[in-house]
């Protein structure tokens, strides 16, 4: 069937007139009827969803299957050979605590993970909770958390059975798998244990999805729990943490740009939680412990790249705060971890990370750092306090992961693990470069390449550029073994390091947030421009890829620079933006007002939202062609605006490419569970972009 009858058969979402007004301003919305009113009970029971909706999208799924169909025995082959670089009975090189060791590893054939203990000392394996088992009866399962109380007695692991995020912790005993408990209900994934090894501390969300309470919980006992702390400000999240010590609990009230920590004693965790120091507009902070003081990473008093204080814990306040680690701009301190006799720490400067070590006792440092030109490097701080064992993970995207342990006295290291890649690899055959691309502003993008050494780089090539841009997240340059899928085809595999994440420092996510999220998109453009001048690729030979925040990237380039791209790779993407900013009902929406901007309040932030938001700037044009992925259940970005989306471009296109939407009716944000379901999907969008670059179907 040709193209041309394809897109005439697409569906076309009924228009129902829909307007409100914001600052004087009327805005129509054709589409709006596709947000469920009952959205919440969704969430919780998929098959209430609206029947005309649910029609909807299951006539968008069964259109993408249709167009696809012509690439199926791709999509099979792409899932095998991903697939096939997966070590399937793969484990974690075991973290020891204590008399015992504890890892994660998989079962051939298995989709989810097995979390286990041996006896430190050597011993037979005990499997503490078995996913596979857990997974059965269910169309969608994951694991968000396995936690082994401190005296090792009993285990708590947390499960989500909808993809909706909201998770139930059970307990059991490690020693038998009994079950003790399974009363706690819609958690958010985050709980620990107290120093007693029968308390535990949880996040309770409401009914719109928002961390709201902490709670205690008797393992076993009879009563309600505990309230320890509500939230009563939707624009701040929850969360709970550890000192590395384990002697603290802490709390944290946050948002993304600002941070207000409390510290409950491990050992007496119902008591009030005492306050570090007030939150303070743009002002973040992390807390670790050592020897009865605080070891703070704070970016206050014009520490923009963060610097590292000190105080006591009975005067934690700023006024008592000592430096120990000074600021220094264009270096970015980004993680603080306390060992009994050495302070570590994780920066990254010129866009590259480092380690550094520095004993306690003298303040003599030094630093851990890699040769090739872009590599990710990350550290694991495990669970014991009073070793001189670190362990880190290297890898670039020409070298699998591996796994180190470091001993900081004696500055050596071990090689704990090198990922296994079962169908073969040879680092040797490729070529990994960091290239800078020059922004429209005089800025210099920096872009990490990964392509076969024995590609001829003439501009013919098609090129996937990935992007993300938001919250200061940075991508690593790290090995992925689906990536190779398209580079053994012919394909340059890119990166955009654009303004929004933290690749260049803290300024960098400054300058890509609120007012200036457009240097976001701009950067991608320039990136992409960059890559055509340098020949690596052709324009209008680009797809474009991004999810989530970088969905919202995808749709802007699409609507700013649709000719410099041949094709769009949307997962759930964040795509009408100023809808969901003005909607403080949604979970995400007021916490999300520092990174976009509250156009509720604000009328130059509605203005600045709407000159962007990609619904809000569909325009009467060609498109590249578009894919785009969403997950019925997904609490973060709402199925309905990548579906509202596709309807829009439908109507207003002028082009003839592909505008596919396909909705997970089983998952949440993070797509189908399971480590090999998730790979059908990763098949499908690159079978979409072998499809639309004309690429063989073999390698």
């Amino acid at each position: 069937m040709s193209e041309k009858l394809f897109r005439a058969r697409a569906p076309r979402a009924v228009r129902r007139s829909s307007t409100t007004r914001h600052h004087g301003i009327e805005r129509a919305d054709d589409y709006a009827w596709l947000r469920a009113a009952n959205w919440q009970a969704v969430m919780r029971d998929p098959p209430v969803l609206d029947p005309d909706i649910r029609a909807h999208l299951e006539a968008e799924n069964a259109y993408t299957k249709a167009v696809m169909s012509d690439t199926e025995a791709l999509q099979a082959t792409l899932f095998a050979e991903m697939k096939g670089r997966i070590k399937e009975d793969d484990a974690t090189v075991p973290a020891p605590d204590g008399a015992f060791a504890y890892y994660t590893r998989y079962v051939t054939g298995g989709q989810h993970p097995l979390f286990c203990r041996t006896p430190r000392g050597g011993g037979h394996e005990q499997i503490l909770v078995d996913g596979n088992a857990l997974a059965a009866g269910h169309a969608y399962f994951r694991i968000a958390n396995v936690a082994h109380s401190p005296d090792h007695d009993l285990v708590a692991y947390a499960v989500d059975t909808k993809g909706s995020e909201f998770y139930t912790v059970s307990v059991i005993e490690a020693a038998t798998g009994k079950s003790v408990d399974a009363r706690i209900a819609d958690n958010n994934g985050s709980f620990v244990w107290a120093a007693d090894g029968r308390t535990l501390l949880y996040v309770w969300l409401d009914e719109e999805h928002r961390p709201r309470r902490l709670f205690t919980h008797g393992v076993g006992a009879q009563g309600a729990d505990q309230l320890i702390h509500e939230q009563a400000d939707p624009g701040f999240f929850l969360g709970l943490g550890t000192t590395h010590d384990k002697r603290y609990l802490l709390l944290s009230v946050h948002d993304h740009e600002t941070a207000e920590i409390s510290l409950i004693d491990a050992a007496d965790p119902s008591s009030p939680p005492r306050l570090v120091t007030p939150r303070q507009a743009e002002h973040d902070y992390s807390v670790d412990h050592h020897d009865g003081r605080l070891v703070i990473l704070t970016n206050s008093d014009g520490a923009e790249d963060y610097r590292i204080v000190e105080a006591s814990v009975d005067a934690p306040g700023r006024e008592n705060w000592r430096e120990i680690e000074p600021h220094r701009p264009g270096r970015l301190i980004l993680d603080v971890v306390a060992y009994k006799d050495f302070l570590v720490r994780l920066e990254r400067e010129d866009g590259l990370p480092r380690i550094v070590v520095r004993r306690f006792a003298g303040g003599e440092e030094h630093d851990i750092a890699f040769a090739e030109e872009a590599y990710a490097l990350g550290i694991s701080p495990g669970y014991e306090y009073d070793t001189a064992t670190l362990r880190f993970t290297y890898s670039s995207m020409t070298t699998p992961a591996q796994v180190f342990d470091y001993d900081m006295a004696a500055r050596t290291r071990v090689l704990r693990k090198t990922q296994e890649v079962p169908s073969g690899h040879d680092p040797s055959a490729y070529v990994t470069r960091r290239i800078m691309a020059p922004a429209k502003d005089g800025e210099t993008v920096p872009v990490s390449l990964l392509y076969r050494k024995d590609l001829k780089l003439d501009g013919t090539a098609p090129l996937l550029l990935y992007g993300y841009g938001a919250y200061g997240m940075t991508i690593p340059a790290g090995f992925s073994t689906n990536a190779l899928s398209l580079v053994d085809r012919g394909f340059v595999y890119a990166i955009a390091h654009v303004r929004g994440g933290k690749d260049k420092g803290y300024r960098w996510y400054k300058c890509g947030k609120r007012d200036k999220k457009v240097n976001t998109f701009t950067d991608f453009i320039a990136a992409g421009e960059h890559l055509v001048r340098a020949r690596f690729t052709a324009r209008g030979r680009i797809v474009a890829h991004g999810g989530s925040a970088g969905g919202m990237l995808m749709g802007a380039v699409a609507n700013m620079a649709p000719d410099l791209f041949l094709g769009i790779i949307a997962e759930v993407p964040f795509v009408d933006v100023l809808t969901t900013m003005l909607d403080a009902s949604l979970p995400l929406t007021p916490p999300e007002w520092p990174e976009w901007g509250n156009p509720i309040d604000n009328a130059e932030a509605y203005r600045t939202i709407a000159a962007y938001s990609p619904y809000d700037n569909v325009g009467a044009q060609a498109h590249p062609h578009i894919l785009a992925l969403a997950g019925l259940t997904d609490p973060r970005v709402t199925y309905w605006e990548p579906a509202k989306w596709l309807a829009k471009l439908r109507e207003r296109d002028t082009g003839g490419n592909l505008l596919l939407l396909r909705t997970n009716m089983e998952a949440g944000h993070a797509g189908a569970s399971g480590r090999f379901e998730r790979l059908k999907e990763i098949a499908l969008a690159y079978a979409f972009a072998l499809k639309i670059a004309g690429v063989s179907e073999t390698v």
